[in-house]
C-alpha cells in the first residue's frame, strides 16, 4: 500500500519515491467558518477531475464479489443461491466470484493498479483458489 503525502504549497506537484511512496503537494487553504474546516482552493485551480476509465473485468468482478459477500455477511441475502437468483445468474459463477474476497491483499492491489501479467485471467485467479496467501503467489508464479 502506498503512502501518501500532502502539504500545500502555491503551485501542485507529484513526486513518486523510489520506495513507492507519493509526495503531492496542492495549492489548498483550509479556513474555519461556524465552528467547521473548510478547503478552499485558489481560484487559479481547475476544478476538473481526470476522466475516469472503465474498470477492467478483473477489477469489476471483484467489485461484485465484494457486493455479493457484503449482503451475505449483512444478512440482506440468506446465501448465494439467493443472490444468483436475484442476478438471474448460476450460484456457481456467484462462488467463483466470490473467492475473489479470498486473495491475498497484494493481489487485490496488482488487480486494482493493473499491475498483474496481462495472461492472468480471471479464470485463474476466481477457480480452485487457494485459501492461504503464499499459495495463491505461488500458483500465481506458476501462471507467469
Amino acid at each position: 500500500m502506498r503512502e501518501i503525502e500532502i502539504t500545500s504549497k502555491a503551485n501542485p506537484e507529484v513526486f513518486d519515491a523510489s520506495d513507492g511512496s507519493i509526495s503531492m503537494t496542492i495549492p489548498i487553504q483550509i479556513t474555519r467558518r461556524l465552528r467547521r474546516s473548510q478547503i478552499v482552493l485558489p481560484p487559479t485551480a481547475s476544478h476538473q477531475a481526470a476522466p475516469l476509465k472503465p474498470p477492467t473485468a478483473l477489477q469489476a468482478a471483484l467489485v461484485r464479489g465484494y457486493q455479493w459477500l457484503a449482503l451475505l455477511e449483512s444478512g440482506e441475502s440468506p446465501s448465494i443461491r439467493a443472490i444468483a437468483q436475484q442476478e438471474g445468474i448460476d450460484n456457481s459463477y456467484v462462488s467463483r466470484i466470490m473467492n475473489l474476497t479470498t486473495l491475498a491483499p497484494d493481489i487485490i492491489e496488482a488487480i486494482l493498479d493493473e499491475s498483474l501479467p496481462e495472461h492472468v485471467t480471471l479464470f485463474d485467479l476466481a477457480s480452485g483458489t487457494p485459501l492461504r496467501w503464499d499459495e495463491q503467489r505461488q500458483r500465481l508464479n506458476e501462471h507467469s
